[in-house]
């Protein structure tokens, strides 16, 4: 049996430039909350390296409320590195690695909606750019 999903939640794991993380860390994080391991499914690095998180068949950790039928990935960074204040620093690795994530995503799952965390959480900035616009000029 396949989860259902209908939506692709992007993030950002607001972290500074300088920050070089992946799953390891985040998965820590996540695990001091309280929670069962890392709660996005994927995560894509500083060099546009993809690394997988949660198992995509088991529900995120990532969207209260909207967790059941979505895929949660990650993009390393979006704080400024010298204050506390969101900043859409992700790096061309990043870019092209979200863009083909999300090409393969919409095979897998034709029809699904692309949107940004703060799509579903007016309190958020996460994941500092609109999704909404950004995916509508992929070329896929």
């Amino acid at each position: 049996m396949h989860r259902a999903i209908d939506t692709i939640i992007i993030h950002c794991a607001y972290t500074t430039p300088s920050m070089d993380i992946g799953v390891a860390e985040i998965d820590g994080w996540h695990r001091d909350r309280g929670w069962d391991g890392i709660g996005y499914h994927m995560v894509i690095r500083r060099n546009g390296v993809v690394e997988a998180g949660r198992d995509t068949e088991k529900a995120g950790a990532h969207a209260k409320g909207h967790n059941a039928g979505s895929i949660g990935v990650c993009l390393v960074g979006g704080k400024a590195e010298d204050e506390d204040r969101a900043d859409t620093n992700f790096t061309a690795a990043q870019w092209k690695a979200l863009a083909e994530l999300v090409a393969l995503m919409r095979m897998d799952f034709p029809g699904g909606k692309i949107i940004g965390h703060r799509d579903v959480d007016s309190g958020k900035t996460c994941p500092t750019f609109d999704v909404t616009a950004w995916a509508s000029n992929l070329k896929v």
